[in-house]
């Protein structure tokens, strides 16, 4: 009877996979599981800047992959390096916030159950005895870390050179890998030149290193031999491969999007993006602002559930590579919110503490050159200006700080207050009188000289986009547009009609 049974049984899986169109061979061994990608995070624990709607949020990024390891318990978490610094240099007043933030970003991957990261070049900005401290689980360049995953053997090859990469997806086969993810320590255009080698054996590779500090502005997946995938920087997008399988020995394939579906997403991405620049308009009412923010949650929702709903049934063995943008709208984990908020709490006191053991005062500047004096110095000759300047949003500039107690954070003061770390300016956060607030030279200049000699010109009397941009980047003010902005800060005396100032003015 038994003999019978094991005749008889695969005939029978037969007939039914027959019969309802399916492959017998995946009607019983279909599996499914997920690899989470960050890459590029800069330590950036939440976004940084004056924008609405802005991306980002190491909180939301862990409720993400705890949601999917919710609905699949086959799920891993991965990053590519180059997550717990901004810079390789941080100077004597940096180090006290950016080692507490660097330990706030490995406990929150912690707790997103990190499987395995690594190692940037600015992951070193403390050395390796700091960055091991952290107990994170670390990978080597030229290394392979395998998982099983639901019956599968999934590898993570790290590498920096194509030759290493080469070397390493080709030792992952040879442990018996049937995917392999490949974290390439290159650029996105040195990494599609690696994908086109016929001697790489992985299966998918994400370019893990960004040319430069705005390189990361976009998600990138590139269809070449070997998919080639970026993630945007400062941890605005997390990606998600999802791998489903039936064959064990078959090779993957990069599973193409249903072309309506790639339609839906790309317009939702542009109606997305137009509603983040709307909602940045200057001068925006709050009622329009409150319509058009919920319009936005609802299409970042309808996304969401698009770009996470399970891959259609195909057959052979797939994947896919979708991008998730973090938007404000996302739920985050309240653990990993915890730790944010802690941490905005103890740094401010951190460097408070910090400046008045060791702080120094700003330079002189030398005899010939200009150092900052404050608004003061400019008040006598140009009355008529202030009240322009008083009625912006650059004379509070500071106060939006200490509104949400960040007036001591390293990383936001030096945009709201006048002359950071220059002669005259603000070297110190314990020492900021008089030079509160987007002020008079913080567009025009250090004023020392022009305040002596008023006729001169000798100070910036019309600043232009790139004077602004310094402090309206893409990463602080990502919609910031020149044209748009400057009617707002120009008035009489002040641009906006001539002025009534005893000598030169803008």
């Amino acid at each position: 009877m038994v003999a019978r049974l094991r005749i008889l049984l695969p005939l029978l899986i037969a007939m039914c996979a027959a019969h309802a169109g399916v492959p017998s061979n995946q009607l019983a061994t279909r599996r499914s599981s997920v690899v989470f990608v960050s890459e590029d995070l800069r330590g950036y624990l939440a976004p940084c800047g004056c924008s609405e709607a802005m991306r980002g949020g190491i909180d939301r990024a862990v409720e993400q992959i705890a949601e999917a390891r919710a609905a699949n318990p086959s799920v891993l978490f991965v990053d590519g390096g180059d997550a717990l610094f901004g810079k390789t240099a941080l100077a004597p007043a940096e180090v006290p916030q950016e080692e507490l933030k660097a330990k706030t970003i490995a406990r929150a991957f912690k707790l997103a159950k990190l499987a395995t990261r690594a190692i940037g070049q600015l992951d070193n900005a403390r050395g390796a005895a700091f960055r091991k401290s952290l107990q994170l689980p670390e990978q080597e360049h030229g290394t392979v870390r395998l998982f099983e995953q639901s019956g599968m053997k999934l590898a993570i090859a790290a590498a920096a050179s194509e030759e290493e990469l080469i070397a390493t997806a080709r030792r992952a086969r040879h442990s018996g890998a049937q995917f392999v993810l490949g974290l390439f320590y290159q650029t996105l255009e040195r990494a599609q030149q690696a994908a086109a080698n016929p001697a790489l054996e992985a299966s998918l590779l994400f370019a893990t290193r960004a040319a430069d500090e705005l390189d990361g502005e976009a998600n990138r997946l590139v269809r070449t031999r070997v998919p080639v995938a970026r993630v945007q920087s400062k941890g605005r997008s997390l990606a998600r491969v999802d791998i489903s399988y039936a064959q064990p020995e078959a090779p993957f394939e990069l599973q193409k999007t249903p072309d309506d579906v790639e339609r839906e997403l790309s317009s939702l991405d542009q109606r997305i993006e137009l509603l983040r620049k709307e909602l940045n308009a200057p001068g925006l009412g709050k009622e329009i602002k409150a319509l058009k923010q919920g319009k936005l949650d609802e299409l970042v929702k309808r996304r969401e559930a698009i770009a996470s709903a399970p891959l259609p049934e195909a057959a052979g063995n797939v994947f896919a590579v979708r991008f998730i943008p973090l938007e404000p709208s996302l739920p985050s984990m309240p653990e990993v919110k915890a730790l944010i908020d802690r941490y905005d709490r103890d740094v401010g006191l951190l460097n408070l503490a910090w400046a008045r053991k060791h702080g120094k005062d700003c330079p002189r500047a030398a005899a010939d050159q200009p150092t900052y004096v404050g608004n003061e110095a400019c008040r006598a000759c140009h009355e008529d200006a202030f009240p322009v300047w008083e009625g912006s949003k650059h004379a509070r500039a500071y106060q939006t700080l200490v509104d949400v107690g960040r007036q001591y954070d390293l990383s936001c003061v030096g945009c709201h207050v006048i002359g950071y770390d220059k002669p005259g300016g603000v070297c110190r956060v314990d020492k900021v009188e008089g030079r509160k607030g987007v002020g008079c030279e913080s567009c025009h200049g250090p004023g020392s000289i022009h305040s002596d000699g008023p006729g001169e010109p000798n100070i910036l009397a019309k600043p232009d986009k790139a004077d602004c941009i310094r402090c309206h980047n893409p990463e602080n003010s990502s919609h910031f547009e020149f044209s748009t902005y400057l009617p707002q800060i120009l008035g009489p005396g002040h641009g906006g009609q001539t002025s009534g100032a005893k000598t030169g003015s803008r």
